[in-house]
């Protein structure tokens, strides 16, 4: 904040940015999957704001919001080269930061519209440009023609780019979102097998091409450093996992609006897992397991 500013200015920049800050947190994390760099980019987004909204010289702004989600927006693609070239040297599979969000279906406050952990791996896969269109307008409901003034493109640009990424997300993830109620029922079930050492109930479970992603970022031994693929090598992983220590708990959360578990060695955070189901419900397509001790502080 300027010191420059009047107290009264700076009381009113700050005001605005905070009753924003929640949209433009959800925006930038959807579109880099770091809560490191997303507060890193709210930040620069308030410096602009601030320096902006003291500058007595400047036109005033007549849309707060739409001048935030621009900065906040172009400040997230101007870090991803970095995000990106950071994860090239990544140890082990890549996951997005989980966080924890409100198990109450009917809040839709802070952190509403933060997509699935499954989603975002999806949107890894994309452009950066290709990733804002598509989490502007397919989460944000931004229309193609708003999302050109932010991205200072022509709208047949913005269509094209809006098109191209939404058939690559549904070629990949179609659009199906399991019952939280059975998400969570198969999760406990899940558990209880991992747990116990029933390999049957495990094998039962998993779906036969399913996959898991050991997310450690090299600090835990045992953790795989390549995706698993398939019902046999998945349910040896997750019962290894099991034995590791004989101190295991968890806590059922919703993480990305997902039932989730997470899990304590003893009194340590140790892990979260997220699992992805098959169309009917029946067995899990997918398990995403973050270990990275730098990852799971937001879910103390």
């Amino acid at each position: 904040m300027s010191d420059t500013q009047p107290d009264g200015t700076a009381d009113a920049a700050t005001r605005v940015f905070v009753d924003h800050r929640e949209l433009l947190f959800s925006i930038v994390y959807n579109m880099l999957g770091s809560v490191a760099d997303t507060d890193d980019v709210l930040q620069e987004t308030w410096l602009a704001w601030a320096s902006r909204y003291g500058d007595a010289g400047a036109e005033p702004i007549d849309n707060p919001r739409g001048y935030l989600v621009r900065v906040g927006v172009n400040q997230a693609l101007a870090r991803q080269a970095a995000v990106r070239r950071r994860r090239e040297t990544y140890v082990g599979p890549w996951l997005p930061e989980p966080l924890a969000t409100s198990d109450d279906t009917t809040d839709r406050g802070a952190g509403s519209e933060l997509v699935s952990i499954a989603l975002l791996v999806v949107l890894e896969s994309l452009s950066p440009l290709e990733r804002a269109v598509f989490v502007l307008h397919e989460v944000f409901g931004y229309s193609y023609t708003e999302i050109a003034g932010t991205l200072a493109r022509r709208p047949a640009t913005i269509r094209q780019l809006g098109h191209r990424a939404r058939e690559h997300v549904q070629a990949r993830r179609p659009r199906f979102r399991a019952d939280p109620a059975v998400q969570q029922h198969v999760t406990e079930r899940f558990i209880a097998a991992a747990l116990g050492g029933d390999l049957a109930s495990l094998l039962e479970l998993l779906a036969p091409d399913v996959t898991m992603w050991n997310d450690s970022g090299g600090k835990v031994a045992k953790a795989s450093m390549h995706p698993v693929h398939g019902r046999e090598k998945v349910s040896r992983m997750i019962t290894g996992f099991a034995r590791a220590s004989a101190d295991l708990g968890v806590h059922y959360r919703q993480v990305n609006h997902d039932p989730a578990a997470v899990v304590f060695d003893g009194d340590d955070l140790f892990a979260v897992m997220v699992l992805n189901l098959t169309p009917d419900g029946e067995r899990i397509s997918g398990v995403y397991t973050v270990v990275n001790p730098d990852k799971l502080t937001h879910l103390d």
